[in-house]
């Protein structure tokens, strides 16, 4: 995976496509990122000057991308505080 870019070459994309001087796919090539990528940035742009109780803004999700050290995610929210401490032999 790439690495990310900074906040604000993002919020400065995010801008630039809001002005609608030329097409999204356009603006996304001469920033040499992809069209799904600008796009999802202006959603999430969306979603963080809204007062949305349905999705998370940026700060929220930065919580919930990692387990804390020692836990493995189970993916629907719940952590799994054993996971790594067992080991499995064969037959087990």
């Amino acid at each position: 995976m790439p690495a990310p870019h900074p906040e604000e070459f993002r919020r400065r994309a995010v801008a630039l496509a809001r002005e609608r001087t030329e097409p999204v796919a356009e603006l996304a090539k001469e920033l040499r990122i992809s069209e799904s990528c600008l796009r999802n940035w202006m959603a999430q742009a969306d979603v963080d000057e809204s007062d949305s109780d349905t999705k998370l803004t940026s700060k929220e999700k930065e919580g919930t991308d990692r387990a804390p050290p020692g836990e493995a995610s189970l993916g629907d929210g719940e952590r799994d505080s054993e996971a790594g401490s067992r080991i499995l032999r064969p037959g087990e």
